[in-house]
Protein backbone atom coordinates (compact mmCIF):
# COMPACT_ATOMS: atom_id res chain seq x y z
CA UNK A 1 0.00 0.00 0.00
CA UNK A 2 1.34 3.12 -0.92
CA UNK A 3 0.38 6.66 0.95
CA UNK A 4 -0.09 9.59 -1.24
CA UNK A 5 0.48 13.45 -0.13
CA UNK A 6 -3.09 15.35 0.92
CA UNK A 7 -1.70 18.36 -0.51
CA UNK A 8 -2.67 18.89 -4.12
CA UNK A 9 -0.09 18.62 -6.76
CA UNK A 10 1.94 20.98 -8.64
CA UNK A 11 2.58 21.92 -12.00
CA UNK A 12 6.34 20.95 -12.32
CA UNK A 13 7.73 23.30 -15.89
CA UNK A 14 9.67 21.62 -18.33
CA UNK A 15 12.78 23.86 -17.89
CA UNK A 16 16.71 24.26 -16.41
CA UNK A 17 16.95 25.09 -12.83
CA UNK A 18 18.59 28.67 -13.74
CA UNK A 19 15.83 29.67 -15.78
CA UNK A 20 13.53 28.76 -13.46
CA UNK A 21 15.40 30.81 -10.91
CA UNK A 22 16.19 33.85 -13.52
CA UNK A 23 12.31 33.74 -14.73
CA UNK A 24 11.50 34.37 -10.96
CA UNK A 25 14.50 36.78 -10.46
CA UNK A 26 13.39 38.85 -12.90
CA UNK A 27 10.40 40.25 -11.38
CA UNK A 28 11.54 41.47 -8.66
CA UNK A 29 14.12 44.10 -10.02
CA UNK A 30 15.53 46.39 -7.51
CA UNK A 31 14.87 44.33 -4.57
CA UNK A 32 17.13 43.18 -2.31
CA UNK A 33 18.58 39.72 -2.86
CA UNK A 34 21.52 38.90 -1.04
CA UNK A 35 23.25 40.47 1.98
CA UNK A 36 26.21 39.46 3.47
CA UNK A 37 25.73 39.36 7.04
CA UNK A 38 28.94 40.67 7.65
CA UNK A 39 30.14 43.87 5.78
CA UNK A 40 26.40 44.21 5.09
CA UNK A 41 27.52 44.53 1.15
CA UNK A 42 24.15 43.83 -1.12
CA UNK A 43 23.27 42.50 -4.17
CA UNK A 44 20.01 43.46 -6.05
CA UNK A 45 17.59 41.24 -7.81
CA UNK A 46 18.85 42.96 -11.24
CA UNK A 47 22.53 42.99 -10.51
CA UNK A 48 21.80 38.89 -9.34
CA UNK A 49 20.59 38.09 -12.78
CA UNK A 50 23.43 40.30 -14.29
CA UNK A 51 26.30 38.39 -12.02
CA UNK A 52 25.04 34.82 -12.51
CA UNK A 53 25.00 35.81 -16.34
CA UNK A 54 28.55 37.12 -16.40
CA UNK A 55 29.73 34.34 -14.38
CA UNK A 56 28.42 31.86 -16.93
CA UNK A 57 30.33 33.82 -19.61
CA UNK A 58 33.64 33.92 -17.65
CA UNK A 59 33.28 29.99 -17.47
CA UNK A 60 32.62 29.72 -20.81
CA UNK A 61 35.76 31.89 -21.40
CA UNK A 62 37.45 29.79 -19.23
CA UNK A 63 36.66 26.47 -21.62
CA UNK A 64 33.79 25.35 -19.15
CA UNK A 65 31.19 23.43 -21.49
CA UNK A 66 28.36 21.07 -20.99
CA UNK A 67 29.13 18.05 -19.25
CA UNK A 68 32.46 19.55 -17.23
CA UNK A 69 32.52 19.69 -13.76
CA UNK A 70 32.97 22.62 -11.54
CA UNK A 71 33.76 22.32 -7.97
CA UNK A 72 32.54 24.96 -5.38
CA UNK A 73 34.48 24.93 -1.82
CA UNK A 74 33.83 28.15 0.43
CA UNK A 75 31.71 29.44 2.86
CA UNK A 76 28.61 30.98 2.67
CA UNK A 77 28.70 34.32 0.56
CA UNK A 78 26.84 36.12 -1.81
CA UNK A 79 29.26 35.24 -4.38
CA UNK A 80 28.55 31.53 -3.98
CA UNK A 81 24.95 31.57 -6.14
CA UNK A 82 26.37 33.80 -8.02
CA UNK A 83 29.21 31.01 -9.05
CA UNK A 84 27.02 28.10 -8.62
CA UNK A 85 23.84 29.51 -11.00
CA UNK A 86 26.58 30.53 -13.26
CA UNK A 87 28.26 27.63 -13.98
CA UNK A 88 25.41 25.66 -14.33
CA UNK A 89 24.17 28.28 -16.80
CA UNK A 90 27.21 27.14 -18.41
CA UNK A 91 26.28 23.81 -18.76
CA UNK A 92 28.49 22.29 -15.79
CA UNK A 93 27.54 19.95 -13.04
CA UNK A 94 28.49 21.77 -9.95
CA UNK A 95 29.80 19.48 -6.60
CA UNK A 96 29.73 21.13 -3.40
CA UNK A 97 32.50 20.24 -1.22
CA UNK A 98 32.18 20.18 2.57
CA UNK A 99 33.76 23.55 4.32
CA UNK A 100 35.10 21.62 6.73
CA UNK A 101 36.87 18.96 4.80
CA UNK A 102 40.40 18.06 5.18
CA UNK A 103 42.83 18.22 1.92
CA UNK A 104 42.33 14.11 1.62
CA UNK A 105 38.68 14.36 2.36
CA UNK A 106 38.92 17.37 -1.14
CA UNK A 107 40.73 15.43 -3.10
CA UNK A 108 39.05 12.20 -3.07
CA UNK A 109 35.77 14.06 -4.02
CA UNK A 110 37.21 15.83 -7.00
CA UNK A 111 38.86 12.87 -8.17
CA UNK A 112 35.82 10.85 -7.94
CA UNK A 113 33.44 13.74 -9.44
CA UNK A 114 36.29 14.84 -11.90
CA UNK A 115 36.01 18.39 -11.34
CA UNK A 116 37.64 20.45 -14.14
CA UNK A 117 37.97 23.92 -11.92
CA UNK A 118 37.83 24.28 -8.10
CA UNK A 119 36.32 27.40 -6.81
CA UNK A 120 37.26 28.65 -3.08
CA UNK A 121 38.61 31.19 -0.74
CA UNK A 122 41.72 32.69 -0.11
CA UNK A 123 41.16 31.70 3.21
CA UNK A 124 40.44 27.94 2.44
CA UNK A 125 44.06 27.59 0.28
CA UNK A 126 45.21 26.45 2.25
CA UNK A 127 43.77 22.94 2.03
CA UNK A 128 42.35 23.68 -1.25
CA UNK A 129 45.61 23.91 -3.24
CA UNK A 130 46.95 20.25 -1.91
CA UNK A 131 43.53 19.24 -2.56
CA UNK A 132 43.60 20.18 -6.33
CA UNK A 133 47.23 19.36 -7.01
CA UNK A 134 46.39 15.30 -5.80
CA UNK A 135 43.47 15.32 -7.87
CA UNK A 136 44.83 16.95 -11.04
CA UNK A 137 42.80 19.97 -10.78
CA UNK A 138 44.58 22.72 -12.41
CA UNK A 139 42.77 25.71 -12.31
CA UNK A 140 41.55 27.24 -8.91
CA UNK A 141 40.00 30.12 -8.82
CA UNK A 142 39.27 32.37 -5.37
CA UNK A 143 37.00 35.36 -4.71
CA UNK A 144 39.65 38.07 -6.07
CA UNK A 145 39.55 36.11 -9.40
CA UNK A 146 35.89 35.59 -9.15
CA UNK A 147 35.79 39.33 -9.00
CA UNK A 148 38.06 39.82 -11.72
CA UNK A 149 35.76 37.32 -14.20
CA UNK A 150 32.48 39.48 -13.20
CA UNK A 151 34.03 42.00 -13.88
CA UNK A 152 35.48 41.21 -17.50
CA UNK A 153 31.58 41.34 -18.81
CA UNK A 154 31.76 37.95 -21.15
CA UNK A 155 28.51 37.09 -22.65
CA UNK A 156 26.57 34.06 -21.25
CA UNK A 157 26.76 31.11 -23.61
CA UNK A 158 24.26 29.59 -25.47
CA UNK A 159 23.50 26.15 -24.21
CA UNK A 160 20.89 23.44 -24.94
CA UNK A 161 19.89 21.16 -22.43
CA UNK A 162 17.78 18.73 -21.45
CA UNK A 163 16.14 18.97 -18.25
CA UNK A 164 15.10 15.68 -17.46
CA UNK A 165 18.77 14.11 -18.11
CA UNK A 166 21.47 16.85 -18.03
CA UNK A 167 22.34 16.67 -13.94
CA UNK A 168 23.16 19.95 -12.47
CA UNK A 169 24.50 18.89 -9.09
CA UNK A 170 26.45 16.48 -7.36
CA UNK A 171 26.21 16.83 -3.83
CA UNK A 172 27.79 13.91 -1.78
CA UNK A 173 26.10 11.57 0.45
CA UNK A 174 26.31 8.10 2.13
CA UNK A 175 23.05 7.04 1.36
CA UNK A 176 22.18 4.69 3.86
CA UNK A 177 25.43 3.13 4.35
CA UNK A 178 29.26 3.31 3.14
CA UNK A 179 31.37 5.80 1.85
CA UNK A 180 30.01 9.50 0.26
CA UNK A 181 29.00 8.65 -3.26
CA UNK A 182 28.08 11.41 -6.12
CA UNK A 183 23.95 11.81 -5.86
CA UNK A 184 23.13 12.83 -9.42
CA UNK A 185 20.61 15.72 -9.46
CA UNK A 186 19.18 17.00 -12.86
CA UNK A 187 17.11 20.02 -13.39
CA UNK A 188 14.55 18.78 -13.33
CA UNK A 189 14.61 17.14 -9.79
CA UNK A 190 15.57 20.61 -8.58
CA UNK A 191 12.98 22.32 -10.44
CA UNK A 192 10.32 19.52 -8.82
CA UNK A 193 11.69 19.70 -5.18
CA UNK A 194 10.87 23.63 -6.17
CA UNK A 195 7.73 24.21 -7.35
CA UNK A 196 6.90 20.65 -4.21
CA UNK A 197 8.19 23.02 -1.28
CA UNK A 198 6.82 26.79 -2.51
CA UNK A 199 3.55 26.23 -1.51
CA UNK A 200 4.39 24.91 2.00
CA UNK A 201 7.32 27.26 2.74
CA UNK A 202 5.30 30.31 1.45
CA UNK A 203 8.28 32.67 1.49
CA UNK A 204 6.96 36.38 0.21
CA UNK A 205 9.04 39.21 -0.98
CA UNK A 206 8.82 40.42 2.35
CA UNK A 207 10.27 37.67 4.73
CA UNK A 208 14.13 38.14 5.51
CA UNK A 209 16.67 34.55 5.71
CA UNK A 210 19.16 34.08 7.58
CA UNK A 211 21.11 31.63 5.95
CA UNK A 212 23.33 29.64 8.10
CA UNK A 213 22.80 26.36 6.99
CA UNK A 214 25.88 25.99 4.07
CA UNK A 215 24.93 26.00 1.14
CA UNK A 216 27.61 23.40 0.13
CA UNK A 217 24.37 21.11 2.22
CA UNK A 218 21.30 20.05 0.05
CA UNK A 219 19.35 21.42 2.60
CA UNK A 220 20.96 25.09 2.42
CA UNK A 221 21.71 24.78 -1.44
CA UNK A 222 17.17 24.09 -2.17
CA UNK A 223 15.95 25.17 0.65
CA UNK A 224 17.41 28.30 1.85
CA UNK A 225 19.53 29.78 -1.19
CA UNK A 226 17.40 28.35 -4.31
CA UNK A 227 13.79 28.51 -3.37
CA UNK A 228 14.27 32.19 -1.04
CA UNK A 229 15.83 33.63 -4.92
CA UNK A 230 12.72 32.29 -6.51
CA UNK A 231 9.90 33.70 -3.99
CA UNK A 232 12.05 37.31 -3.78
CA UNK A 233 12.48 36.74 -0.45
CA UNK A 234 15.96 38.91 1.09
CA UNK A 235 18.74 36.38 1.85
CA UNK A 236 21.56 37.49 4.62
CA UNK A 237 24.62 34.95 4.60
CA UNK A 238 26.79 34.66 7.32
CA UNK A 239 29.97 31.69 7.02
CA UNK A 240 29.65 29.66 9.89
CA UNK A 241 27.33 29.45 12.74
CA UNK A 242 27.84 31.18 15.96
CA UNK A 243 25.53 32.18 17.98
CA UNK A 244 25.96 35.76 18.93
CA UNK A 245 26.78 36.70 16.08
CA UNK A 246 23.74 34.69 14.87
CA UNK A 247 21.17 36.37 17.45
CA UNK A 248 22.77 39.87 16.10
CA UNK A 249 21.84 39.12 12.55
CA UNK A 250 18.41 38.14 13.39
CA UNK A 251 17.73 40.75 15.39
CA UNK A 252 19.43 43.61 13.05
CA UNK A 253 18.18 42.64 9.87
CA UNK A 254 14.74 42.07 11.49
CA UNK A 255 14.67 38.44 10.02
CA UNK A 256 11.56 36.46 9.81
CA UNK A 257 12.59 33.23 9.13
CA UNK A 258 15.30 31.14 10.18
CA UNK A 259 16.04 27.70 8.35
CA UNK A 260 18.17 25.69 11.22
CA UNK A 261 19.10 22.40 12.37
CA UNK A 262 18.36 20.90 16.12
CA UNK A 263 21.23 22.45 17.60
CA UNK A 264 20.35 25.90 16.84
CA UNK A 265 16.58 25.12 18.12
CA UNK A 266 18.22 23.82 21.42
CA UNK A 267 20.36 27.12 21.79
CA UNK A 268 17.03 29.04 20.98
CA UNK A 269 15.11 27.24 23.64
CA UNK A 270 17.66 27.50 26.51
CA UNK A 271 20.52 29.55 26.04
CA UNK A 272 20.55 32.35 28.45
CA UNK A 273 22.09 35.10 25.81
CA UNK A 274 19.04 34.33 23.47
CA UNK A 275 17.37 37.09 26.05
CA UNK A 276 19.15 40.03 25.04
CA UNK A 277 18.13 39.95 22.08
CA UNK A 278 15.49 41.76 20.34
CA UNK A 279 13.84 39.14 17.91
CA UNK A 280 10.00 40.66 17.57
CA UNK A 281 10.58 40.03 13.57
CA UNK A 282 11.30 36.25 13.86
CA UNK A 283 7.96 34.41 13.05
CA UNK A 284 9.59 31.21 12.09
CA UNK A 285 12.19 28.68 13.24
CA UNK A 286 11.89 25.50 10.89
CA UNK A 287 13.92 22.43 11.51
CA UNK A 288 15.80 19.89 9.37
CA UNK A 289 18.52 17.71 8.97
CA UNK A 290 18.04 15.68 11.99
CA UNK A 291 15.24 14.80 14.15
CA UNK A 292 13.64 17.30 16.31
CA UNK A 293 12.44 16.08 19.87
CA UNK A 294 8.81 17.52 20.62
CA UNK A 295 9.66 18.94 24.03
CA UNK A 296 12.43 20.89 22.77
CA UNK A 297 10.40 22.35 19.62
CA UNK A 298 7.55 23.34 22.19
CA UNK A 299 10.13 25.02 24.20
CA UNK A 300 11.53 27.02 21.35
CA UNK A 301 8.25 28.11 20.30
CA UNK A 302 6.88 28.97 23.99
CA UNK A 303 10.64 31.05 24.62
CA UNK A 304 10.54 33.01 21.08
CA UNK A 305 6.68 33.06 20.57
CA UNK A 306 7.41 32.12 17.05
CA UNK A 307 6.06 28.69 14.81
CA UNK A 308 8.27 26.16 15.30
CA UNK A 309 7.99 23.56 12.52
CA UNK A 310 9.80 20.64 11.13
CA UNK A 311 10.71 18.95 8.08
CA UNK A 312 12.41 15.55 6.38
CA UNK A 313 14.38 14.94 3.36
CA UNK A 314 17.66 13.56 1.79
CA UNK A 315 20.14 14.40 -0.69
CA UNK A 316 19.01 11.64 -2.63
CA UNK A 317 15.25 13.42 -2.48
CA UNK A 318 16.54 17.01 -4.38
CA UNK A 319 16.17 16.88 -0.62
CA UNK A 320 12.80 17.19 0.52
CA UNK A 321 10.03 14.89 0.89
CA UNK A 322 7.99 16.32 4.00
CA UNK A 323 7.48 19.35 5.46
CA UNK A 324 4.86 21.23 7.85
CA UNK A 325 2.86 23.81 5.98
CA UNK A 326 3.58 27.15 7.14
CA UNK A 327 -0.73 27.40 6.72
CA UNK A 328 -0.67 24.86 9.05
CA UNK A 329 0.63 26.12 12.77
CA UNK A 330 -1.22 23.39 14.36
CA UNK A 331 1.01 20.48 13.03
CA UNK A 332 2.28 18.17 15.87
CA UNK A 333 5.62 18.95 17.71
CA UNK A 334 7.79 16.42 16.63
CA UNK A 335 6.29 15.17 13.33
CA UNK A 336 8.01 16.14 9.78
CA UNK A 337 4.63 17.34 8.82
CA UNK A 338 3.09 16.03 5.43
CA UNK A 339 4.05 14.71 2.25
CA UNK A 340 5.26 16.72 -0.27
CA UNK A 341 3.32 17.58 -3.70
CA UNK A 342 3.26 15.31 -6.03
CA UNK A 343 5.35 12.32 -3.92
CA UNK A 344 4.12 8.86 -2.51
CA UNK A 345 5.38 6.86 0.24
CA UNK A 346 5.47 3.66 1.74
CA UNK A 347 5.91 2.10 4.98
CA UNK A 348 8.03 -1.26 4.70
CA UNK A 349 8.05 -3.55 8.25
CA UNK A 350 11.86 -4.44 8.23
CA UNK A 351 11.28 -7.86 9.78
CA UNK A 352 8.55 -9.51 7.76
CA UNK A 353 9.54 -6.97 4.23
CA UNK A 354 5.95 -6.54 3.72
CA UNK A 355 4.38 -3.02 3.37
CA UNK A 356 2.50 -1.37 6.66
CA UNK A 357 -0.99 -0.08 5.67
CA UNK A 358 -2.44 1.23 8.81
CA UNK A 359 -1.88 4.14 10.91
CA UNK A 360 0.77 3.94 13.56
CA UNK A 361 2.85 1.27 12.96
CA UNK A 362 6.54 1.70 11.67
CA UNK A 363 8.19 0.97 8.62
CA UNK A 364 10.86 1.46 6.96
CA UNK A 365 9.91 4.44 4.29
CA UNK A 366 10.30 4.40 0.84
CA UNK A 367 9.68 7.68 -1.56
CA UNK A 368 8.42 8.15 -5.03
CA UNK A 369 8.02 11.98 -6.72
CA UNK A 370 9.75 13.85 -9.34
CA UNK A 371 12.65 14.43 -6.84
CA UNK A 372 13.95 11.16 -6.64
CA UNK A 373 17.46 11.16 -7.83
CA UNK A 374 19.11 10.05 -11.26
CA UNK A 375 21.40 7.63 -9.15
CA UNK A 376 24.94 7.42 -7.73
CA UNK A 377 27.89 8.88 -9.71
CA UNK A 378 29.57 5.47 -11.42
CA UNK A 379 27.96 3.30 -8.50
CA UNK A 380 25.49 0.89 -10.11
CA UNK A 381 25.37 -1.34 -7.79
CA UNK A 382 24.84 1.12 -4.86
CA UNK A 383 22.03 2.77 -7.16
CA UNK A 384 20.46 -0.07 -7.18
CA UNK A 385 20.56 -1.17 -3.60
CA UNK A 386 18.87 2.32 -2.75
CA UNK A 387 16.78 2.58 -5.89
CA UNK A 388 13.85 0.25 -7.23
CA UNK A 389 13.24 -0.06 -10.95
CA UNK A 390 9.95 1.47 -10.16
CA UNK A 391 10.84 4.53 -8.96
CA UNK A 392 11.21 3.72 -4.94
CA UNK A 393 13.64 5.16 -3.38
CA UNK A 394 14.87 3.68 0.25
CA UNK A 395 15.55 6.44 3.02
CA UNK A 396 16.97 3.56 5.37
CA UNK A 397 14.72 5.77 8.23
CA UNK A 398 11.59 4.25 9.88
CA UNK A 399 8.46 6.09 10.18
CA UNK A 400 4.66 6.08 10.91
CA UNK A 401 2.27 7.86 9.31
CA UNK A 402 -0.76 9.16 11.38
CA UNK A 403 -4.01 9.38 10.28
CA UNK A 404 -3.67 13.57 10.18
CA UNK A 405 -1.87 13.15 6.81
CA UNK A 406 1.74 13.90 8.61
CA UNK A 407 4.66 11.08 9.45
CA UNK A 408 6.77 11.12 12.24
CA UNK A 409 10.66 9.17 11.94
CA UNK A 410 11.19 7.04 14.70
CA UNK A 411 13.84 5.11 14.49
CA UNK A 412 16.75 4.43 11.47
CA UNK A 413 17.44 1.38 9.43
CA UNK A 414 20.65 2.71 7.96
CA UNK A 415 23.72 2.58 9.93
CA UNK A 416 24.29 6.60 9.12
CA UNK A 417 25.44 9.10 12.57
CA UNK A 418 23.75 11.94 12.35
CA UNK A 419 25.84 14.41 14.46
CA UNK A 420 24.49 18.20 14.22
CA UNK A 421 23.03 17.60 10.98
CA UNK A 422 25.87 16.44 9.49
CA UNK A 423 26.32 12.49 7.92
CA UNK A 424 28.71 10.57 9.37
CA UNK A 425 29.40 7.48 7.63
CA UNK A 426 30.56 4.39 9.80
CA UNK A 427 32.68 2.95 7.50
CA UNK A 428 34.44 5.95 6.12
CA UNK A 429 35.90 6.16 9.90
CA UNK A 430 36.67 2.13 9.81
CA UNK A 431 38.60 2.43 6.59
CA UNK A 432 40.69 5.64 8.34
CA UNK A 433 41.14 3.68 11.79
CA UNK A 434 42.65 0.49 9.95
CA UNK A 435 44.96 2.72 8.22
CA UNK A 436 46.65 3.18 11.23
CA UNK A 437 49.76 0.43 11.99
CA UNK A 438 48.82 -0.30 15.77
CA UNK A 439 45.09 -1.14 14.60
CA UNK A 440 43.99 -4.57 13.13
CA UNK A 441 40.02 -4.23 13.09
CA UNK A 442 37.45 -1.40 13.97
CA UNK A 443 34.22 -0.57 14.07
CA UNK A 444 31.91 2.66 14.64
CA UNK A 445 29.08 3.12 16.12
CA UNK A 446 26.07 5.85 17.14
CA UNK A 447 26.03 6.37 21.29
CA UNK A 448 24.44 9.49 22.58
CA UNK A 449 26.61 12.32 23.17
CA UNK A 450 25.57 16.06 24.24
CA UNK A 451 21.89 15.71 23.17
CA UNK A 452 23.50 14.83 19.71
CA UNK A 453 24.67 11.85 18.40
CA UNK A 454 28.52 11.02 17.77
CA UNK A 455 30.93 8.39 16.36
CA UNK A 456 32.52 5.55 19.10
CA UNK A 457 35.43 3.27 17.84
CA UNK A 458 35.53 -0.23 19.05
CA UNK A 459 39.41 -1.34 18.38
CA UNK A 460 41.34 -4.03 17.98
CA UNK A 461 44.79 -3.49 18.77
CA UNK A 462 47.63 -5.45 16.66
CA UNK A 463 49.23 -7.96 18.48
CA UNK A 464 52.06 -6.00 20.86
CA UNK A 465 50.56 -2.79 20.19
CA UNK A 466 49.52 -0.54 23.55
CA UNK A 467 48.23 2.01 21.43
CA UNK A 468 46.48 4.42 23.54
CA UNK A 469 42.63 5.76 23.05
CA UNK A 470 43.78 9.46 22.90
CA UNK A 471 46.44 8.46 20.78
CA UNK A 472 43.72 7.06 18.13
CA UNK A 473 41.09 9.85 18.66
CA UNK A 474 44.27 12.63 17.76
CA UNK A 475 44.91 10.24 14.44
CA UNK A 476 41.53 10.12 13.47
CA UNK A 477 40.98 14.16 13.91
CA UNK A 478 43.83 14.80 12.19
CA UNK A 479 42.73 12.78 8.68
CA UNK A 480 38.86 14.06 9.02
CA UNK A 481 36.42 17.15 9.04
CA UNK A 482 35.48 17.81 12.60
CA UNK A 483 32.44 16.59 12.36
CA UNK A 484 33.52 13.23 11.92
CA UNK A 485 35.60 12.68 14.56
CA UNK A 486 35.85 9.94 16.99
CA UNK A 487 34.34 10.80 20.76
CA UNK A 488 35.00 7.61 22.36
CA UNK A 489 37.38 4.76 21.55
CA UNK A 490 36.79 1.19 23.12
CA UNK A 491 39.79 -1.68 22.87
CA UNK A 492 37.99 -5.03 22.49
CA UNK A 493 39.32 -8.54 21.22
CA UNK A 494 37.49 -9.12 18.13
CA UNK A 495 35.16 -6.98 16.30
CA UNK A 496 31.73 -9.28 15.96
CA UNK A 497 30.81 -10.06 12.37
CA UNK A 498 28.39 -12.22 10.84
CA UNK A 499 29.55 -15.28 8.34
CA UNK A 500 29.81 -13.06 5.32
CA UNK A 501 31.82 -10.70 7.13
CA UNK A 502 29.47 -7.69 8.22
CA UNK A 503 30.18 -6.01 11.60
CA UNK A 504 27.41 -6.66 13.46
CA UNK A 505 26.60 -3.35 15.19
CA UNK A 506 23.23 -4.51 17.26
CA UNK A 507 25.95 -6.19 19.53
CA UNK A 508 28.21 -3.45 19.95
CA UNK A 509 25.75 -1.23 20.40
CA UNK A 510 24.35 -3.53 23.26
CA UNK A 511 28.18 -3.52 24.73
Amino acid sequence: MSFTSTHPDVEIPDVTVHDYVLDQISTHGSATALVDGINGAEYSYASLAESIAAMAGAFAARGIAKGDVVAIFSPNSTLYPIVFFGAIMAGATVTTVNALYTPREIGHQLTDAGAKILVTVSTFMDRAAPAAKEAGVTEILDEHTVQELLAAGHPAPSVGFDPASDVAVLPYSSGTTGLPKGVMLTHRHLVANLAQIRPLLQNTPEDKLVAILPFFHIYGMVVVMTSSLVTGSTVVTLPRFDLTQFLATLQNHRITKAFVAPPVILAMAKHPIVSDFDLSSLKLLFSGAAPLDADLAAAAASRLGVLVQQGYGMTELSPVSHAASYSEPATPYGTVGKLVPNTEARLVDVAAGEDVSIFDTPGELLIRGPQVMKGYLNQPQATAGMLSPDGWLRTGDVAVAHADGTYSIVDRVKELIKYKGYQVAPAELEAELLTHPEIADAAVIGIPWEGDEAPKAFVVRSPGSEVTSEEVLAYIAGRVAPHKRVRVVEFIDAIPKSASGKILRKELRGA
